[in-house]
Protein backbone atom coordinates (compact mmCIF):
# COMPACT_ATOMS: atom_id res chain seq x y z
CA UNK A 1 0.00 0.00 0.00
CA UNK A 2 1.29 3.45 -0.81
CA UNK A 3 1.96 5.72 1.65
CA UNK A 4 -0.84 8.15 0.45
CA UNK A 5 -3.10 5.26 0.28
CA UNK A 6 -2.32 3.96 3.54
CA UNK A 7 -2.91 7.60 5.56
CA UNK A 8 -5.80 7.75 3.93
CA UNK A 9 -6.64 4.84 5.32
CA UNK A 10 -5.65 6.05 8.26
CA UNK A 11 -7.66 8.88 8.23
CA UNK A 12 -10.96 6.64 7.78
CA UNK A 13 -10.02 4.62 11.06
CA UNK A 14 -10.34 1.84 8.70
CA UNK A 15 -8.36 -1.36 9.94
CA UNK A 16 -5.72 -2.77 7.66
CA UNK A 17 -2.29 -4.33 7.54
CA UNK A 18 0.82 -1.93 6.59
CA UNK A 19 4.49 -3.15 5.54
CA UNK A 20 7.38 -1.54 6.48
CA UNK A 21 9.16 -1.20 3.18
CA UNK A 22 13.19 -0.64 5.61
CA UNK A 23 12.79 -4.09 6.83
CA UNK A 24 16.64 -5.54 5.94
CA UNK A 25 18.00 -8.63 6.96
CA UNK A 26 18.28 -8.96 10.74
CA UNK A 27 22.65 -9.91 9.64
CA UNK A 28 23.34 -7.09 7.85
CA UNK A 29 21.62 -4.61 10.92
CA UNK A 30 22.37 -5.98 14.26
CA UNK A 31 25.70 -4.71 14.75
CA UNK A 32 24.85 -1.18 13.79
CA UNK A 33 21.74 -0.93 16.46
CA UNK A 34 22.16 1.22 19.16
CA UNK A 35 21.61 -1.55 21.44
CA UNK A 36 23.06 -4.79 21.32
CA UNK A 37 23.01 -8.96 21.65
CA UNK A 38 25.22 -8.45 24.90
CA UNK A 39 23.56 -5.44 25.92
CA UNK A 40 20.60 -8.24 26.36
CA UNK A 41 22.83 -11.32 28.19
CA UNK A 42 23.09 -8.05 30.72
CA UNK A 43 19.61 -7.71 31.11
CA UNK A 44 19.71 -11.21 31.96
CA UNK A 45 22.57 -11.11 34.25
CA UNK A 46 20.77 -9.08 36.22
CA UNK A 47 17.90 -10.10 36.53
CA UNK A 48 19.51 -13.17 37.74
CA UNK A 49 21.11 -11.42 40.43
CA UNK A 50 17.88 -10.06 42.04
CA UNK A 51 16.33 -13.37 41.70
CA UNK A 52 16.87 -14.11 45.52
CA UNK A 53 15.46 -10.47 46.91
CA UNK A 54 12.31 -11.21 44.43
CA UNK A 55 11.92 -14.67 45.99
CA UNK A 56 11.31 -12.61 49.31
CA UNK A 57 9.73 -9.93 48.87
CA UNK A 58 7.21 -11.45 45.91
CA UNK A 59 6.35 -15.42 47.42
CA UNK A 60 4.55 -15.67 44.17
CA UNK A 61 7.80 -15.91 41.96
CA UNK A 62 9.34 -19.08 44.61
CA UNK A 63 8.35 -21.50 42.37
CA UNK A 64 9.91 -19.67 39.48
CA UNK A 65 13.11 -19.21 41.45
CA UNK A 66 12.54 -15.69 41.26
CA UNK A 67 12.20 -15.53 37.56
CA UNK A 68 9.24 -13.42 36.12
CA UNK A 69 7.92 -14.99 33.19
CA UNK A 70 4.91 -16.19 31.67
CA UNK A 71 3.44 -19.21 29.82
CA UNK A 72 3.31 -20.65 26.74
CA UNK A 73 -0.12 -21.98 25.90
CA UNK A 74 -1.55 -23.57 22.14
CA UNK A 75 -5.13 -22.12 21.71
CA UNK A 76 -6.44 -24.62 19.57
CA UNK A 77 -10.14 -23.65 19.91
CA UNK A 78 -9.97 -20.00 19.30
CA UNK A 79 -7.93 -20.73 16.47
CA UNK A 80 -10.66 -22.63 14.90
CA UNK A 81 -12.55 -19.37 15.62
CA UNK A 82 -10.30 -17.37 14.03
CA UNK A 83 -10.47 -19.54 10.88
CA UNK A 84 -14.05 -19.04 10.64
CA UNK A 85 -12.69 -15.65 8.59
CA UNK A 86 -10.55 -17.98 6.64
CA UNK A 87 -8.20 -21.21 6.90
CA UNK A 88 -4.37 -19.93 8.12
CA UNK A 89 -1.71 -21.69 7.87
CA UNK A 90 0.30 -23.43 10.71
CA UNK A 91 -0.98 -23.20 14.51
CA UNK A 92 -1.59 -20.67 16.69
CA UNK A 93 -0.37 -20.19 20.11
CA UNK A 94 -0.13 -17.29 22.94
CA UNK A 95 2.03 -15.78 24.93
CA UNK A 96 0.67 -15.16 28.11
CA UNK A 97 1.89 -12.12 29.40
CA UNK A 98 -1.49 -11.12 30.97
CA UNK A 99 -0.68 -13.67 33.64
CA UNK A 100 3.36 -12.30 34.10
CA UNK A 101 3.32 -12.26 38.43
CA UNK A 102 3.38 -9.25 40.53
CA UNK A 103 2.42 -6.80 37.76
CA UNK A 104 -0.25 -8.92 35.68
CA UNK A 105 1.09 -7.14 32.31
CA UNK A 106 3.67 -7.10 29.85
CA UNK A 107 4.91 -3.89 31.41
CA UNK A 108 6.33 -6.62 34.05
CA UNK A 109 9.16 -7.08 32.05
CA UNK A 110 10.51 -3.86 31.48
CA UNK A 111 8.86 -1.87 34.23
CA UNK A 112 10.30 -4.02 37.23
CA UNK A 113 13.78 -4.07 35.53
CA UNK A 114 14.05 0.06 35.55
CA UNK A 115 13.20 -0.44 39.35
CA UNK A 116 15.66 -2.64 39.93
CA UNK A 117 18.43 -1.11 37.41
CA UNK A 118 17.60 2.08 39.50
CA UNK A 119 17.97 0.26 42.86
CA UNK A 120 21.04 -1.23 41.73
CA UNK A 121 22.86 1.78 40.35
CA UNK A 122 21.95 3.39 44.17
CA UNK A 123 22.98 1.11 46.18
CA UNK A 124 26.27 0.57 45.06
CA UNK A 125 26.48 4.50 45.01
CA UNK A 126 25.25 4.36 48.66
CA UNK A 127 27.75 1.28 49.63
CA UNK A 128 24.34 -0.60 50.48
CA UNK A 129 25.39 -4.31 48.68
CA UNK A 130 27.11 -6.59 51.04
CA UNK A 131 30.73 -7.27 49.34
CA UNK A 132 28.88 -10.92 49.01
CA UNK A 133 26.93 -9.76 46.28
CA UNK A 134 23.99 -10.95 48.35
CA UNK A 135 21.16 -8.90 46.90
CA UNK A 136 18.76 -9.75 49.63
CA UNK A 137 20.79 -7.72 51.89
CA UNK A 138 18.81 -4.46 50.65
CA UNK A 139 15.64 -5.84 52.43
CA UNK A 140 16.90 -5.10 55.31
CA UNK A 141 15.47 -1.93 57.17
CA UNK A 142 18.45 0.03 57.32
CA UNK A 143 18.79 -0.24 53.42
CA UNK A 144 14.85 0.31 52.78
CA UNK A 145 15.21 3.69 55.17
CA UNK A 146 17.47 4.82 52.95
CA UNK A 147 15.54 4.29 49.74
CA UNK A 148 12.72 6.21 51.61
CA UNK A 149 14.41 8.99 50.40
CA UNK A 150 14.20 8.70 47.20
CA UNK A 151 11.22 8.29 44.82
CA UNK A 152 10.56 6.68 41.47
CA UNK A 153 8.03 8.27 38.99
CA UNK A 154 6.38 7.33 35.76
CA UNK A 155 3.91 9.05 33.60
CA UNK A 156 1.56 5.78 32.35
CA UNK A 157 -1.86 4.79 31.03
CA UNK A 158 -1.70 2.43 33.51
CA UNK A 159 -0.09 -1.23 33.35
CA UNK A 160 3.57 0.49 33.42
CA UNK A 161 2.42 2.57 36.51
CA UNK A 162 1.37 -0.49 37.97
CA UNK A 163 4.99 -2.13 37.58
CA UNK A 164 7.07 0.41 38.23
CA UNK A 165 4.66 1.23 41.64
CA UNK A 166 4.74 -2.15 42.79
CA UNK A 167 7.80 -2.90 42.60
CA UNK A 168 9.43 0.61 43.67
CA UNK A 169 6.81 0.13 46.95
CA UNK A 170 7.90 -3.38 47.89
CA UNK A 171 11.47 -2.38 47.74
CA UNK A 172 11.12 0.93 50.22
CA UNK A 173 10.92 3.86 47.48
CA UNK A 174 8.21 6.18 47.39
CA UNK A 175 6.62 6.08 44.10
CA UNK A 176 4.64 8.68 41.80
CA UNK A 177 2.60 7.64 39.37
CA UNK A 178 1.19 10.12 36.63
CA UNK A 179 -2.01 9.12 34.88
CA UNK A 180 -3.25 10.01 31.63
CA UNK A 181 -7.42 10.46 31.49
CA UNK A 182 -7.63 7.62 29.77
CA UNK A 183 -6.34 5.32 32.47
CA UNK A 184 -8.78 3.15 34.48
CA UNK A 185 -10.02 4.03 37.64
CA UNK A 186 -9.33 0.62 39.25
CA UNK A 187 -5.73 0.69 38.30
CA UNK A 188 -5.22 4.32 39.97
CA UNK A 189 -7.04 2.54 42.73
CA UNK A 190 -4.94 -0.57 43.16
CA UNK A 191 -2.07 1.69 42.94
CA UNK A 192 -3.45 3.72 45.99
CA UNK A 193 -3.93 0.57 47.77
CA UNK A 194 -0.19 -0.28 47.43
CA UNK A 195 0.88 3.07 48.77
CA UNK A 196 1.43 4.62 45.19
CA UNK A 197 1.04 8.40 44.86
CA UNK A 198 -1.30 9.02 42.10
CA UNK A 199 -1.52 12.41 39.94
CA UNK A 200 -4.41 12.59 37.46
CA UNK A 201 -4.07 14.69 34.48
CA UNK A 202 -7.22 15.94 32.32
CA UNK A 203 -4.97 15.23 29.03
CA UNK A 204 -3.33 12.60 27.22
CA UNK A 205 -0.11 10.03 27.95
CA UNK A 206 1.99 12.49 26.26
CA UNK A 207 1.10 14.92 28.63
CA UNK A 208 1.31 12.75 31.92
CA UNK A 209 4.87 11.99 30.73
CA UNK A 210 5.96 15.38 30.33
CA UNK A 211 4.38 16.27 33.51
CA UNK A 212 6.36 13.05 35.41
CA UNK A 213 9.69 14.44 33.43
CA UNK A 214 9.74 18.15 34.62
CA UNK A 215 8.78 16.95 38.37
CA UNK A 216 11.97 14.82 38.47
CA UNK A 217 14.03 17.75 36.38
CA UNK A 218 12.96 20.04 39.90
CA UNK A 219 13.78 17.16 42.37
CA UNK A 220 17.33 15.39 42.19
CA UNK A 221 15.87 12.70 44.71
CA UNK A 222 13.17 11.79 42.23
CA UNK A 223 14.09 9.24 39.35
CA UNK A 224 12.22 9.32 36.57
CA UNK A 225 11.10 6.02 34.31
CA UNK A 226 10.78 7.71 30.55
CA UNK A 227 8.66 5.46 28.43
CA UNK A 228 9.37 7.10 25.51
CA UNK A 229 12.96 7.15 25.94
CA UNK A 230 14.57 4.33 28.30
CA UNK A 231 16.55 1.81 27.32
CA UNK A 232 16.55 -0.30 30.75
CA UNK A 233 12.86 -0.18 30.01
CA UNK A 234 13.84 -1.64 26.33
CA UNK A 235 15.87 -4.03 27.19
CA UNK A 236 13.87 -5.34 29.76
CA UNK A 237 11.34 -6.42 27.10
CA UNK A 238 13.92 -7.91 25.13
CA UNK A 239 15.01 -10.58 27.49
CA UNK A 240 11.80 -12.29 26.57
CA UNK A 241 13.58 -13.60 23.32
CA UNK A 242 15.92 -16.01 25.05
CA UNK A 243 13.28 -17.19 27.12
CA UNK A 244 10.60 -17.74 24.36
CA UNK A 245 13.50 -20.07 22.60
CA UNK A 246 13.66 -22.09 25.75
CA UNK A 247 9.63 -22.35 25.36
CA UNK A 248 9.01 -22.78 22.02
CA UNK A 249 11.85 -25.77 22.20
CA UNK A 250 10.15 -27.39 25.56
CA UNK A 251 7.06 -27.04 23.00
CA UNK A 252 8.61 -29.12 20.19
CA UNK A 253 8.38 -26.11 17.78
CA UNK A 254 10.89 -25.70 14.95
CA UNK A 255 11.51 -22.35 14.00
CA UNK A 256 13.90 -21.76 11.26
CA UNK A 257 13.75 -20.82 7.18
CA UNK A 258 11.55 -23.76 6.70
CA UNK A 259 9.26 -23.25 10.11
CA UNK A 260 8.63 -19.09 10.16
CA UNK A 261 8.10 -17.66 13.46
CA UNK A 262 4.68 -15.30 13.30
CA UNK A 263 4.73 -12.92 16.31
CA UNK A 264 1.74 -10.33 17.00
CA UNK A 265 2.62 -7.80 19.27
CA UNK A 266 -0.14 -4.89 20.65
CA UNK A 267 1.82 -1.59 20.33
CA UNK A 268 1.70 1.46 22.55
CA UNK A 269 4.46 4.19 22.03
CA UNK A 270 6.72 0.78 21.09
CA UNK A 271 8.80 0.15 23.67
CA UNK A 272 7.38 -3.20 24.81
CA UNK A 273 6.55 -4.74 21.77
CA UNK A 274 9.82 -3.24 20.16
CA UNK A 275 12.00 -4.74 23.09
CA UNK A 276 10.56 -7.86 22.39
CA UNK A 277 10.92 -8.09 19.02
CA UNK A 278 14.40 -6.74 19.27
CA UNK A 279 14.89 -9.98 21.45
CA UNK A 280 13.53 -12.52 19.37
CA UNK A 281 15.06 -11.03 16.34
CA UNK A 282 18.17 -11.69 17.64
CA UNK A 283 17.63 -14.88 18.67
CA UNK A 284 15.51 -15.91 15.59
CA UNK A 285 16.99 -13.92 12.59
CA UNK A 286 15.16 -13.58 9.45
CA UNK A 287 12.80 -16.71 10.44
CA UNK A 288 11.22 -14.49 13.23
CA UNK A 289 8.55 -11.85 11.43
CA UNK A 290 7.24 -9.10 13.79
CA UNK A 291 4.14 -7.28 13.36
CA UNK A 292 2.86 -4.70 15.91
CA UNK A 293 -0.98 -4.09 16.54
CA UNK A 294 -2.44 -1.03 17.37
CA UNK A 295 -6.02 0.70 17.36
CA UNK A 296 -7.38 2.71 14.42
CA UNK A 297 -7.43 5.64 17.00
CA UNK A 298 -4.17 5.69 17.76
CA UNK A 299 -2.14 4.27 15.17
CA UNK A 300 1.46 5.79 16.92
CA UNK A 301 3.61 3.67 15.64
CA UNK A 302 2.27 2.92 12.24
CA UNK A 303 2.78 6.81 11.29
CA UNK A 304 6.24 6.66 12.56
CA UNK A 305 6.68 3.90 10.24
CA UNK A 306 5.12 4.85 6.99
CA UNK A 307 7.58 8.47 7.28
CA UNK A 308 10.36 6.08 7.80
CA UNK A 309 10.92 6.33 11.38
CA UNK A 310 12.37 10.16 10.29
CA UNK A 311 9.41 11.63 11.58
CA UNK A 312 6.79 11.29 14.16
CA UNK A 313 3.93 12.82 13.69
CA UNK A 314 0.78 12.72 16.58
CA UNK A 315 -2.59 10.71 15.93
CA UNK A 316 -4.13 14.49 16.11
CA UNK A 317 -2.38 15.77 12.91
CA UNK A 318 -4.12 13.06 11.02
CA UNK A 319 -7.82 13.57 12.56
CA UNK A 320 -7.92 11.13 15.25
CA UNK A 321 -8.68 11.58 18.97
CA UNK A 322 -7.16 8.37 20.82
CA UNK A 323 -10.89 7.26 21.32
CA UNK A 324 -9.97 3.77 21.66
CA UNK A 325 -10.75 1.39 25.30
CA UNK A 326 -7.62 0.08 24.58
CA UNK A 327 -5.69 2.42 27.34
CA UNK A 328 -2.62 0.58 27.26
CA UNK A 329 -2.36 1.49 23.61
CA UNK A 330 -3.53 5.25 23.87
CA UNK A 331 -1.07 7.00 23.04
CA UNK A 332 -0.21 9.92 20.45
CA UNK A 333 2.77 9.37 19.26
CA UNK A 334 6.02 6.58 18.83
CA UNK A 335 8.67 6.54 20.72
CA UNK A 336 12.14 7.61 19.21
CA UNK A 337 14.22 4.79 20.37
CA UNK A 338 12.09 2.36 19.72
CA UNK A 339 11.70 3.52 16.42
CA UNK A 340 15.33 3.52 15.88
CA UNK A 341 15.60 0.10 16.81
CA UNK A 342 13.13 -1.06 15.15
CA UNK A 343 13.19 0.46 11.94
CA UNK A 344 15.35 -2.03 10.13
CA UNK A 345 13.52 -5.29 11.93
CA UNK A 346 9.81 -5.14 12.44
CA UNK A 347 7.71 -6.34 9.42
CA UNK A 348 4.82 -4.27 9.65
CA UNK A 349 1.67 -2.74 11.24
CA UNK A 350 -1.81 -3.32 11.57
CA UNK A 351 -4.54 -1.51 13.27
CA UNK A 352 -7.56 -3.07 15.04
CA UNK A 353 -10.63 -1.53 16.10
CA UNK A 354 -12.67 -1.91 19.30
CA UNK A 355 -15.18 -4.16 18.24
CA UNK A 356 -12.54 -6.68 17.17
CA UNK A 357 -10.70 -6.33 20.25
CA UNK A 358 -14.22 -7.08 22.69
CA UNK A 359 -14.88 -9.81 19.61
CA UNK A 360 -11.63 -11.57 20.29
CA UNK A 361 -12.18 -11.04 24.24
CA UNK A 362 -14.73 -12.48 24.68
CA UNK A 363 -13.87 -15.21 22.11
CA UNK A 364 -11.32 -16.09 24.20
CA UNK A 365 -12.61 -16.57 27.31
CA UNK A 366 -15.32 -18.67 25.81
CA UNK A 367 -12.73 -20.80 23.89
CA UNK A 368 -10.06 -21.06 25.84
CA UNK A 369 -10.99 -19.35 29.32
CA UNK A 370 -8.59 -16.83 28.81
CA UNK A 371 -9.22 -13.43 30.44
CA UNK A 372 -7.33 -10.46 28.84
CA UNK A 373 -8.32 -6.59 28.92
CA UNK A 374 -8.77 -5.26 25.62
CA UNK A 375 -5.31 -4.05 24.52
CA UNK A 376 -4.14 -7.26 25.49
CA UNK A 377 -6.63 -8.87 22.23
CA UNK A 378 -4.89 -6.37 19.43
CA UNK A 379 -2.93 -9.22 18.19
CA UNK A 380 -5.73 -11.09 17.47
CA UNK A 381 -6.17 -10.15 13.91
CA UNK A 382 -2.58 -10.79 12.56
CA UNK A 383 -2.87 -14.42 11.48
CA UNK A 384 -5.82 -13.42 8.94
CA UNK A 385 -4.50 -10.45 7.72
CA UNK A 386 -0.72 -12.11 7.22
CA UNK A 387 -2.45 -15.28 5.18
CA UNK A 388 -5.35 -13.40 3.68
CA UNK A 389 -5.09 -9.84 2.84
CA UNK A 390 -3.52 -8.52 -0.16
CA UNK A 391 -0.54 -7.18 1.90
CA UNK A 392 0.00 -10.39 3.88
CA UNK A 393 -0.11 -12.37 0.73
CA UNK A 394 2.22 -9.51 -0.89
CA UNK A 395 5.07 -10.05 2.62
CA UNK A 396 4.45 -13.76 2.23
CA UNK A 397 5.52 -13.82 -1.39
CA UNK A 398 8.26 -11.37 -1.15
CA UNK A 399 9.81 -13.17 1.84
CA UNK A 400 9.41 -16.39 0.06
CA UNK A 401 6.74 -17.82 2.63
CA UNK A 402 3.78 -18.73 0.61
CA UNK A 403 4.42 -22.77 0.27
CA UNK A 404 6.10 -22.50 4.43
CA UNK A 405 2.61 -21.34 6.04
CA UNK A 406 1.76 -25.07 7.53
CA UNK A 407 5.15 -25.27 9.18
CA UNK A 408 4.32 -21.87 10.82
CA UNK A 409 3.93 -20.81 13.61
CA UNK A 410 1.61 -17.62 14.80
CA UNK A 411 3.07 -16.68 18.53
CA UNK A 412 -0.22 -13.79 19.74
CA UNK A 413 1.67 -11.93 22.32
CA UNK A 414 -0.98 -10.93 25.21
CA UNK A 415 -0.17 -7.99 26.98
CA UNK A 416 -2.68 -7.27 29.71
CA UNK A 417 -5.33 -8.67 32.09
CA UNK A 418 -3.98 -10.91 34.97
CA UNK A 419 -5.20 -7.93 37.91
CA UNK A 420 -8.35 -7.07 35.95
CA UNK A 421 -11.40 -7.09 38.67
CA UNK A 422 -14.21 -9.44 38.06
CA UNK A 423 -16.91 -6.79 37.12
CA UNK A 424 -14.78 -5.17 35.36
CA UNK A 425 -14.09 -7.81 33.38
CA UNK A 426 -18.13 -9.09 32.95
CA UNK A 427 -18.37 -5.63 31.40
CA UNK A 428 -15.31 -6.57 28.47
CA UNK A 429 -17.13 -9.77 28.42
CA UNK A 430 -20.95 -7.99 27.53
CA UNK A 431 -19.42 -5.60 25.26
CA UNK A 432 -18.38 -8.96 23.29
CA UNK A 433 -21.22 -10.47 23.29
CA UNK A 434 -22.73 -7.94 21.35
Amino acid sequence: MKQTKALDHIRQQAAGLFLNPLQRSVRTVLDGLRLSVADIHAAQARLQRFAPLLQMLFPELQPAAGLIESPLMAIPRMQDRLEKKATLGGRCWLKCDHALPVAGSVKARGGIYEVLCRTEALAIELGLLADTGDYTTLNRPAVRKQFARHTMAVGSTGNLGLSIGIMARALGFNAVVHMSADARTWKKQLLKMHGVTVIEHDSDYSAAVRAGRQMAADDPSIYFVDDENSAHLFLGYSVAGPRLKKQLKQAGITVDADHPLFVYLPCGVGGAPGGIAFGIKAVFGDAAHCFFAEPVQAPAVTLAMLHSFEHYPTVYEFGLSIDTEADGLAVGCASRLAGDMMRPLVSGCFTVTDNALFDHLYHLQQTENIAVEPSAAAGFNGPHLICNSPSGRAYLKRHALDGRLEQATHLIWSTGGGLLPPEVFAGYMAAGRI
